[in-house]
């Protein structure tokens, strides 16, 4: 093959190289902008698992680039005056210009041909090779000529950050966190070199205007920081490699290659530095290109290949990074956090490490986090916390208090509609379905959405607390509840609002009923599904004192039957959504606009509910905090909205999303929930219950010890297997006590073995 390589960065260097050694009758030039010696930034960081598959893709290589790395295992975080370390985590670093020397030096020993300051302008220059790989970076040129063959998007991110160096020799991947009369600075630094370090540091856009970085040359940035960080820096100097404040762009593109042009690096994709480096990606991008080459050798195939082979593990990676990044943009957020605490919240900022991997990898800093997280319970429920076989009870094992009600655990049920009551009246189904599940260990097992009228139902086979027979059903179960298990139960009162009278899930969802329908009503008459759904009435004064009073009925009816917590569910479009968002909610009048006048009807049922449900119980509202579309519902509105329920009397905010319009574009990914819970519990100062893809104790214990939300809710997990929290705390050496016909099963050694893959078992 002819190959021509677009930019001589190690991403195009090791796939120039790779490929040479696949076959050394390929004629590859590697064309590069900038001369040899040229480049940007201080050091690089490989994770020892990247290093692992250098040495696999090419062991040459690898011992080229082995000489050159600096090991460490620790991390060190500065914080409020204290210097907190775990280890095991296994990184190294190398200086680019260092890397850059030794893959050029392999490039011309395998005979390929190096052409430095030359840039194409058109790729017609590239059209007689079989393959054309653009490895010219974020600003790609190549990128740039494919057009609109290609779509790109590019979310810069707001913090403000500059790449230094230093001749201190960090003997850790260090972190400072440092506040002054300006705000908060924060330092990623690492050791690339024998005397050579990367000092990066990054601040919000005020800190950097406050401090007029914003009008400061490189040479007044450097002089300004090694004034800032005179201590830290213990008399060494920093140094300058265009070291200009920059924000981080993430760059995303689909697709990936057009005709015999490919994209590679960060030329396709980049993520935050906080997570690794570009430099890693590129070169992991080069040995699955590699690959796929060799396997296949028709280039268009080879290079589908590649793409469906990457693009997984790369936006695995940038939702990891998303989450990184998002957590030093809004570290702000955690400094009242204890230095432990803090300490777990930044390790596990990306949601890749866990609880479970710090048993692993550094088990004397978990008993800190364990320790830490025991006695906070204590001090919350107002008693001890007791021990199993391996000390104090993991994260996801201590108990929680909400007014007089205190969780044995933080394992919620989910609730999950079952469609199979008989005009609201629940039965057999629900007993075994609640019961199995809370005997099955969680702290709390929350009824499905019931609803508060025949007219507020999904479905015609929709669980109801409007008549005294629905009470006594559930009392059934409420009673068994608390009978047979340790485990509170709740109830989350709802009205469908627009998306009802529809089918059941399995038979379409949210699709409207064949026949038997009943009149909608809604903030807005705007339809579901605009060319099937019925068109709902918009409420009148009226209709929204009927529904403040079904509500509040409803609630009288949880009361006597038993429930220990009551939830109002204003999520997910149903009607009192359909009021909050502004995608379902175009009305003029004082219910309308601002969401001040979006949350007054929603509010209005809360505390109605709330005045007849005791004192000493526990409520709490399920929000959707993002409607996942442009003009809806975003992060920032849900912390209003969660300010506003405390005001009034709310205990807790179960943090949902999106499902309010059909046509949503919703970012899924393992606990993608989880961050608007975390934003809401630490902005707003309220217990919050994080849901969303959570399906692992290693997910449980990690939320609740970083403190990202208090309570964990499981649905899927928990219809897969009711017994999940208990079969957790075999897993964890902190088994549960069984119900005494089940005492026989402790003494059961199981012959079968939980295999854990990423968070699936």
């Amino acid at each position: 093959m002819r190959i021509v390589c677009v930019g001589g960065g190690p991403g195009g260097l090791y796939f120039a190289v790779l490929m040479k050694k696949a076959d050394p009758r390929h004629e590859i030039r590697v064309i590069e902008r900038n001369r040899p010696d040229d480049t940007f930034g201080f050091g690089v960081v490989f994770s020892d698992a990247t290093m692992a598959a250098v040495a696999d893709a090419d062991s040459e290589a690898y011992r080229g680039i082995a000489r050159h790395l600096v090991h460490w295992d620790d991390i060190e975080v500065h914080y409020r005056g204290e210097r907190i370390t775990s280890t095991g985590h296994g990184f190294s670093g190398m200086s680019r210009h260092t890397l850059l020397r030794v893959l050029q030096e392999q490039a011309c020993a395998a005979g390929i041909d190096l052409l430095f300051e030359r840039e194409i302008t058109s790729l017609a220059e590239v059209r007689d090779a079989d393959l054309a790989v653009a490895a010219d970076g974020l600003n790609s040129t190549a990128r740039r000529l494919l057009g609109d063959r290609i779509r790109t998007t590019i979310d810069v991110r707001p913090n403000r950050f500059v790449w230094l160096g230093t001749t201190k020799p960090f003997p850790a991947f260090t972190f400072y966190f440092k506040n002054d009369s300006h705000g908060l600075w924060r330092v990623h630094a690492y050791q690339y070199g024998p005397e050579q370090s990367t000092f990066i540091v990054e601040c919000g856009e005020a800190t950097w205007k406050a401090a007029g970085m914003d009008r400061a040359s490189e040479q007044q940035t450097a002089d300004f920081l090694e004034g800032l960080f005179a201590e830290e820096l213990d008399g060494h100097q920093l140094m300058t490699n265009r070291s200009i404040w920059r924000q981080f762009p993430t760059v995303r593109v689909e697709p990936w290659w057009s005709d015999q042009v490919v994209l590679l690096g960060d030329a396709a994709h980049t993520a935050h530095f906080s997570v690794g480096s570009g430099t890693r990606m590129a070169m992991e991008d080069a040995v699955a290109l590699r690959d796929c080459l060799v396997h296949d050798t028709d280039v268009r195939s080879a290079l589908r290949a590649y793409e469906a082979r990457r693009r997984p593990q790369v936006e695995s990676l940038q939702r990891a990074a998303q989450a990184s990044l998002q957590w030093f943009e809004d570290t702000e957020r955690y400094m009242s956090l204890d230095p432990v605490q803090f300490t777990f919240s930044l390790l596990t900022r990306s949601l890749r490490i866990t609880h479970e991997d710090l048993r692993v990898r550094d088990p004397a800093f978990l008993a800190r986090v364990d320790e830490s997280v025991a006695r906070d319970a204590e001090r919350q429920v107002g008693r001890s916390v007791g021990a199993g076989r391996r000390g104090l009870p993991p994260p996801m094992f201590t108990p929680f208090r909400l007014r007089d009600l205190v969780l044995p655990n933080r394992v919620v049920v989910s609730p999950m509609c079952q469609y199979v009551a008989d005009d609201g009246t629940i039965g057999d189904w629900h007993l075994v379905h609640l019961g199995s599940r809370a005997m099955g260990g969680a702290g709390l097992v929350m009824a499905e959405m019931t609803d508060v009228s025949r007219e507020a139902r999904i479905s015609p086979w929709c669980a109801g607390l409007y008549r005294p027979e629905h009470a006594a059903a559930w009392k059934r179960i409420v009673e068994f509840v608390h009978r047979e298990t340790p485990a509170a139960i709740g109830v989350q009162l709802g009205h469908a609002g627009r998306k009802g009278a529809t089918q059941r899930l399995w038979e379409g969802d949210n699709e409207p009923l064949a026949e038997g329908g009943w009149p909608l009503v809604s903030a807005s008459p705007i339809p579901y599904f605009a060319d099937r759904s019925s068109v709902p009435r918009e409420m009148t004064r009226a209709d929204m004192n009927c529904a403040i009073a079904a509500f509040a009925d409803a609630a009288g009816l949880a009361r006597d039957a038993g429930f220990d917590l009551l939830e109002v569910h204003m999520a997910h479009g149903y009607l009192l959504a359909s009021f909050i968002s502004p995608l379902t909610n175009t009305r003029a009048d004082e219910y309308g606009g601002s969401l001040d006048n979006r949350m007054r009807f929603p509010l209005e049922v809360f505390d109605a509910c709330r005045s007849v449900w005791p004192d000493e119980k526990p409520m709490s509202v399920r929000i959707s905090a993002v409607d996942w579309m442009p003009g809806g519902m975003e992060p920032d509105d849900a912390v209003a909205v969660a300010r506003m329920l405390k005001a009034h009397g709310c205990d807790i905010v179960d943090v949902s999303a999106g499902q309010t319009v059909p046509d949503q574009r919703p970012v899924y990914g393992r606990l993608f929930q989880t961050p608007f819970a975390d934003r809401i519990r630490h902005q707003v100062g309220m217990a919050t219950m994080a849901v969303g893809n959570i399906s692992s104790y290693m997910d449980v214990n990690t939320i609740v010890a970083a403190g990202r939300a208090d309570l964990c809710v499981l649905a899927r997990a928990h219809l897969f297997d009711p017994y999940w929290t208990r079969h957790a705390a075999w897993m964890l050496g902190y088994p549960l006590p069984w119900p005494d016909p089940y005492k026989s099963v402790e003494r059961y050694n199981p012959r079968f073995e939980f295999r854990f893959t990423g968070d699936k078992t």
